[in-house]
């Protein structure tokens, strides 16, 4: 084709075109325009829709941020409130003992009247006087008072331990990363509820000696101390269950006995009573005072028997030293419910228990924590009614909730705590003297599984507000002191 010719054949082609576009008939322009007419609505509906989609996120982060306040304020308003019952609980308290001081003042004074009134009535001659010559003016009463004299240290007083068996009132303890040796997170938690607990636990292993600023240092602020005492270092990892060289029998043999004799010697010298929860979760697989594995095998060189031989042997000990009459001992096993089938069952608890004259307390270190189960359910009496049972088949003895945490993973955190208390308010746990939270969050690993659990009573808002409201039921009977 010339180039004369191409020419010509798209003149002709393009003039084609106009009129196809240009005709008012056209099917095509019909097609187009119709097409256009369609998605013009579209488009301004799906503008629209931004729009207000975009507003609707602005209006979220709006109320969520008020939301989130309003919670805080909840919060802090929950907490001046548990603050405020626990201040008038105390002044209720001075008052009481205020007034009984005033009486035992009047009936001293009455007694002191009747004896002057007694003397008076038998002599029969006149009362001498005053005013005898000596002086002060000796040569050792003649200084002016200008040196600074230190004032004596106040005494650090505590409850006997027969009142600290039978409280009148129940014990809310806590663990922390250091206290007693260091209040600040202990204090922080606490003013977070607005209740001072009124005893703290911590840990000791056996290659520490006993540490008397820990008894000295809590009960300056009036709280029971609860070490948890494990025959082995204390830097030893909760997965590991080799220590031969602290094996029950070891300990039963006399090898810590010079250990055992100065440790209670410095125990009396201090003075102060102490709950001593020793080798805790003993119906375990975890740690190496247990006895046998979950098919029977020996743990750590332990034979069936010896763990009571153990405790019996500790406890001889302390009563040559009179240690005992300071010491609180508190029995606490671990809660069955997740324990190998042969440690479940009711016979193996009771061949663990040393006998009720040598044991104060029983305990129960007992957690919400994952993984779960199908059937599981997230109350107080799934964690730990089958172990009460057990412990109560046992023996009579105040039960304490030694060691008590819950876990925030899947969100039943909340509810387990509510009723947590609730529980505690029930007649049938009248029995149980208090509990001590594990205020901590952990990562460690279980059958190989990394994984982090945050225990802590101030874990999230609504966890915190329940345990608020929980502590300061009066049916749960707690002593609430006021947390400054």
């Amino acid at each position: 084709m010339t180039t004369a010719a191409f020419v010509v054949l798209s003149l002709v082609l393009g003039g084609i075109s106009y009129y196809v576009w240009s005709s008012p008939t056209s099917a095509v322009r019909t097609v187009v325009d119709a097409a256009a007419t369609a998605v013009n609505p579209l488009a301004a509906q799906n503008a629209s829709l931004q729009k207000n989609l975009s507003t609707a996120k602005k209006t979220i982060a709006t109320q969520s941020g008020k939301l989130t306040s309003l919670q805080q304020q909840a919060l802090a308003a929950q907490a001046s409130t548990a603050k405020q019952l626990a201040t008038a609980q105390q002044r209720a308290v001075s008052a009481e003992k205020a007034l009984a001081q005033a009486k035992l003042q009047l009936a001293s004074a009455k007694g002191a009247l009747a004896a002057n009134t007694a003397a008076g009535a038998k002599g029969s001659g006149a009362s001498g006087t005053k005013s005898g010559t000596g002086g002060n003016s000796g040569t050792g009463g003649s200084g002016n008072g200008g040196g600074n004299i230190a004032p004596e240290p106040t005494p650090i007083t505590a409850p006997t331990k027969a009142e600290l068996l039978q409280p009148a009132s129940r014990y809310y303890g806590m663990y922390t990363e250091q206290a007693p040796f260091n209040w600040a997170t202990f204090d922080a938690t606490s003013a977070k509820v607005g209740v001072q607990p009124n005893l703290v636990g911590y840990f000791s292993g056996w290659d520490e000696t006993f540490r008397a600023n820990a008894v000295t240092r809590a009960w300056q602020q009036g709280r029971l101390p609860m070490m948890t005492w494990e025959s082995r270092p204390i830097s030893a990892g909760n997965d590991s269950v080799d220590a031969p060289e602290y094996s029950l029998p070891k300990i039963i043999g006399g090898d810590f006995d010079a250990y055992l004799h100065q440790y209670a010697k410095d125990i009396v010298a201090t003075g102060l009573p102490l709950a001593i929860r020793l080798d805790h979760e003993m119906n375990g697989v975890w740690y190496p005072w247990s006895e046998t594995d979950g098919k029977g095998n020996s743990i750590n060189g332990n034979s069936q028997g010896d763990y009571v031989k153990m405790w019996k042997h500790v406890h001889d000990v302390f009563q040559a030293e009179g240690a005992n009459d300071l010491v609180i001992w508190v029995w606490a096993p671990n809660i069955v419910n997740n324990l190998p089938a042969q440690h479940k069952v009711d016979g193996y608890l009771p061949s663990l228990y040393p006998g009720d004259d040598y044991v104060d307390w029983v305990g129960l270190s007992g957690y919400l924590r994952p993984p779960y189960k199908a059937d599981q359910s997230f109350t107080f009496d799934y964690t730990f009614t089958p172990s009460l049972d057990q412990l109560r088949a046992i023996t009579k003895k105040p039960i304490v909730l030694a060691e008590v945490g819950a876990s925030e993973t899947q969100g039943h955190k909340t509810a387990w705590v509510t009723d947590f208390f609730n529980a505690l308010g029930k007649p049938e746990n009248d029995d149980i003297v208090g509990f001590s939270w594990f205020n901590l969050a952990v990562t460690s690993y279980v059958e190989g599984v990394r994984a982090t659990n945050d225990w802590r009573i101030d874990s999230r808002a609504d966890t915190l507000s329940a345990f608020i409201a929980g502590l300061t039921r009066p049916e749960d009977r707690f002593t609430l002191t006021p947390a400054s």
